[in-house]
This record gives C-alpha cells, sequence and structure tokens, in this order.
C-alpha cells in the first residue's frame, strides 16, 4: 500500500470546485475554464496547426495573422440562448468567447495560408516562403589533378 501526503489546501480547492460545478448560478458561462487544445506540426516547409473547436459554428471562428502571431478567436454560444424554456440539469461545456495566439517564424509565406474546418478540427496550414527555403547548391567534382 502506498502513504499519499495529504494536502489540506488541494482538497480544499477540489472540494470548491466540484461545489462550483454543482451549483452553477445561471449567468455561470465557464469562459475562463476554455482552453483551445492544439498540436502544431512540421511537414517539410510546412507547419500545420490543428485546433479543437468541438460545437463551434464555422460563421463564429475567426482566424487572423498580424505581426506574425496567428489568433484563433471562437464564440459557443449556450443553448439557452436559443430556448429560454431550457434548464440545465448539467452544464459543463463551456460557453462564451475565447482565443488562442501563437506566434509564427517570420518565414511564412502569408499569401498562401489556408484552413478548413472538419469534424469539430480546424487545421491551417502556412507553408514556407519560397524565397526564405534553404537552398541546397550541389558541388561540382572535377577530375582529380594528378601532381607529377
Amino acid at each position: 500500500m502506498r502513504n499519499r501526503i495529504w494536502n489540506p489546501y488541494q482538497e480544499a480547492r477540489a472540494m470548491e470546485n466540484w461545489m462550483n460545478r454543482f451549483w452553477k448560478n445561471d449567468d455561470y458561462t465557464g469562459s475562463e475554464d476554455w482552453n483551445i487544445s492544439m498540436d502544431v506540426m512540421k511537414k517539410g516547409d510546412t507547419y500545420i496547426v490543428e485546433a479543437s473547436l468541438p460545437g463551434i459554428d464555422p460563421k463564429d471562428i475567426d482566424v487572423s495573422i498580424e505581426d506574425n502571431v496567428l489568433t484563433i478567436r471562437a464564440e459557443r454560444k449556450s443553448c439557452t440562448d436559443c430556448d429560454k424554456d431550457v434548464t440545465y440539469l448539467v452544464n459543463e461545456r463551456p460557453v462564451g468567447s475565447f482565443y488562442r495566439a501563437l506566434r509564427l517564424p517570420d518565414t511564412i509565406d502569408t499569401s498562401k495560408i489556408s484552413s478548413d474546418y472538419k469534424n469539430g478540427v480546424l487545421t491551417i496550414t502556412l507553408p514556407k516562403a519560397e524565397e526564405l527555403k534553404k537552398k541546397q547548391i550541389k558541388i561540382g567534382v572535377g577530375p582529380a589533378e594528378i601532381e607529377g
């Protein structure tokens, strides 16, 4: 049996969080709990950003780049905005406005950026600028001279 160090402050925070979730009032938006999960990958000379935005209407997503900072802004609306007769019994999905910013390298060709939204995943493709790509120079090898 493993011994566990008891932390009363951690237990109190966990109880407070549980109580807040259980006794949420109607004006609680939960937006401070929201964090856009994001993967950033490199494939050849292209960077790929995938952001999880489940349940977000594509018209409520804004993607912009300014000063080499990629910003994703989105908004998830509550069902109570649509139907005033709805009373939540459990309401754990965050609603409201949120964003995520990511600094990009200077080598991105901003004129060729593309995005796609499918199955709740926003995919942004960021190609490297042609003039900034590493150029490989082949070294010619001539016939060896023989000293004599």
